[in-house]
């Protein structure tokens, strides 16, 4: 669900980093700009999807986290009752 996700943010920016790349360079006939432009945009694309990436670690540790804090709490209980009970 996550990937799927992840997949689709990324499929859109590409798309709207293409349109923008093919406006820019029929509206501007200068290739500077259109280098400046596609080098602006890869790094904006780039960083998206590392803060995308970085988000989706810190959730999926997170959960993790949550996960072992019940396990653990869940077997500390158990191990009380039946001290208890000895």
């Amino acid at each position: 669900m996550v990937m799927v996700v992840v997949v689709v943010v990324v499929a859109v920016v590409v798309l709207v980093v293409v349109v923008v790349v093919l406006v820019v360079a029929i509206l501007v006939n200068s290739i500077v700009v259109v280098v400046v432009v596609v080098i602006v945009v890869v790094v904006i694309v780039v960083v998206v999807i590392v803060v995308v990436v970085v988000a989706v670690a810190v959730v999926v540790v997170l959960v993790v986290l949550a996960v072992v804090a019940v396990v653990t709490i869940k077997k500390s209980k158990h191990c009380d009752a039946t001290e208890s009970s000895i």
